[in-house]
């Protein structure tokens, strides 16, 4: 196996509204591929695709309710401090919500958390060693 992660899929309740949060909210690019079924957001190296939960139930063959709430953070890290906080604005004004408001970490960044509609959990981090 080649060492690659292509695709990140949620699992979404509403998929218009998980549309209207990544593309109008956030600013993600929807993809041409996208259709009724299934939205994909192209990201650097990666695509973000947001899938109705009935229709990932039956995909997977994993009931609903063993779902249960993610244990998974994703990270979006910006390239200067103040984009953390404007990235969290841009989640709230989008219908996100702040689970931990922006604070510099003992890891020497800055860095806050939000979710989304479906309750997946997003960091956003500024990193003053890692170049993005």
């Amino acid at each position: 196996m080649q060492p690659r992660l292509s695709i990140i899929t949620l699992g979404v309740y509403d998929l218009d509204r998980s549309i209207t949060f990544y593309r109008d909210g956030l600013g993600l690019e929807l993809s041409p591929q996208s259709n009724a079924l299934i939205a994909y957001f192209p990201l650097r190296g990666l695509w973000l695709a947001v899938f109705p939960m009935e229709l990932l139930s039956l995909d997977t063959r994993i009931p609903l309710h063993e779902f249960g709430r993610s244990r998974i953070v994703l990270a979006h890290n910006v390239a200067e401090r103040a984009l953390v906080d404007q990235t969290l604005a841009e989640a709230v004004a989008a219908g996100g919500k702040i689970t931990k408001p922006a604070a510099d970490t003992d890891w020497g960044g800055y860095a806050g958390f939000f979710t989304d509609p479906d309750d997946h959990w997003w960091e956003v981090a500024w990193d003053p060693k890692l170049p993005i």
